[in-house]
């Protein structure tokens, strides 16, 4: 591993920091849409039909001969996409700091994950092994993707900014998947009126997702500058560059320290997102409507909630505001575990709750990293943090599916992971940001 340097947002024109800032912002508005309206909503339940459609009498497919029940298939084709991505991102982020051109390589993954999710158009009949290729592509590129892109933060906005910066990013990407979730509800509850089959509606809106990724990627890509560096670190095998890149973090204690924090706070965030929905339609009663109009009203709130944070965090500091937080996903979760059954209306309410404070905790986390990154291996750092957002959040769902299977009540499988914000809380007030951000040699702002 070796060290180098690279100009800081100091050493550049505000107006051009500026453009860049806007630009940056324009990812989030590009790949968020991937995220929301294919991975949370439409592919899963449809790559499963494609699956179940190809499936053997005993309910099997057969990839490479291998028997899988069909029900699981998108859920073993997401983790084979955290697999490639973990082999993928430390390679790149360490190529990306010793040459310093990010662009080519964010461009190279952008359109990479976008044509793979453009291509899910052609995904009907009894195609699963397509289906589930392409989301194996499309999930890897996005996560290679977005380690490149958030290592972009420190280079574009200097510290005192950069919790606006990254709120107002996390905004930008809320404020697009909320957009175009509702024109693809509108085409899939309507197909029948626009004289399309559902299935036809499902790839449509899967395809309209891939080619937004794509053309909204041109914006960054045009306005994101590169910045020479000196560093000169080698570039090693998958798991051997991140072995060594943590080995570089043990340097810096107390960034390692906040990782930890991080990933066990966002466990439960993540796991929250994740089985709302199932918490919703088996305790509660309720529908896919009720269900679907929850998703659009998290991604509506969380805009305002990553905005009203940001602004909190330069009153308070980052470090406060994340607490904040913390304590309003434990008050959440415990109101969610009263919540009675076949009242929407509460079920709407928790989701309010939900969005307000997702798109903040995000924002802020990811802007309080970006300080704790030593100067020149910006991308490097991001692939842990990425791994740690994407690809180490397993622990959350084992719990709550352990705690379902031995309790029946998905009422106690909720209320048991209020332990991963308890311990996040305990954990981030414990490291000391401004020294942590002293010893990576970076300036400490005047608010963190």
């Amino acid at each position: 591993m070796g060290t180098g340097t690279v100009r800081t947002p100091q050493d550049d024109g505000a107006a051009d920091l500026g453009r860049e800032q806007r630009g940056w912002y324009f990812y989030d508005w590009a790949c968020s849409v991937y995220s929301t309206s294919v991975l949370t909503v439409f592919l899963g339940p449809y790559l499963t039909s494609v699956a179940e459609s190809a499936a053997d009498a005993d309910g099997y497919v057969h990839p490479l001969g291998i028997p899988v029940r069909a029900g699981s298939f998108f859920a073993y084709s997401v983790s084979l996409s955290v697999i490639v991505a973990v082999l993928v991102m430390p390679l790149v982020g360490a190529a990306a700091d010793r040459t310093g051109r990010k662009k080519p390589l964010l461009a190279a993954a952008a359109h990479t994950g976008a044509t793979a999710t453009t291509a899910m158009f052609f995904l009907d009949g009894d195609r699963y092994l397509l289906g589930g290729a392409l989301l194996v592509v499309a999930n890897a590129a996005q996560s290679v993707a977005m380690m490149l892109y958030n290592s972009y933060l420190p280079q574009i906005a200097p510290p005192e900014q950069r919790d606006a910066v990254s709120s107002r990013g996390w905004a930008f990407g809320y404020a697009a998947g909320s957009l175009v979730l509702v024109i693809n509800l509108v085409l899939y509850t309507g197909h029948e009126s626009f004289g399309i089959s559902e299935s036809t509606a499902v790839r449509i809106c899967l395809a309209s997702a891939g080619l937004w990724w794509g053309a909204f990627a041109l914006i960054p890509l045009r306005r994101l500058r590169d910045r020479r560096s000196t560093a000169h670190a080698a570039t090693l095998p998958g798991f051997r560059q991140l072995a060594a890149t943590v080995r570089d973090m043990r340097r810096h204690p107390l960034t390692l320290a906040f990782l930890l924090a991080y990933l066990v706070y966002n466990d439960g965030i993540q796991t929250v997102i994740s089985q709302a929905s199932v918490y919703g339609s088996k305790e509660l009663g309720l529908g896919q409507s009720t269900l679907i109009g929850a998703i659009l009203l998290v991604q509506v709130l969380a805009v305002a909630g990553a905005l009203t944070m940001g602004r909190l965090a330069r009153t308070y500091g980052a470090k406060r505001t994340i607490l904040g937080s913390l304590v309003a996903w434990t008050v959440t979760l415990a109101a969610g575990y009263f919540l009675p059954a076949g009242a929407p209306v509460w079920f709407f309410v928790l989701a309010a709750g939900i969005g307000l404070v997702l798109g903040g905790s995000q924002a802020l986390s990811r802007s309080l990293f970006s300080h704790l990154v030593p100067p020149g291996k910006e991308a490097e750092y991001f692939s842990a943090y990425e791994m740690s957002d994407r690809g180490m959040s397993w622990l959350g769902p084992l719990l709550f599916g352990l705690t379902y299977q031995l309790t029946g009540s998905y009422r106690d499988a909720i209320i048991s992971l209020v332990g991963f914000f308890v311990i996040g809380f305990v954990l981030l007030a414990r490291v000391p940001v401004g020294r942590a951000i002293r010893e990576a040699g970076n300036p400490v702002p005047d608010r963190i």
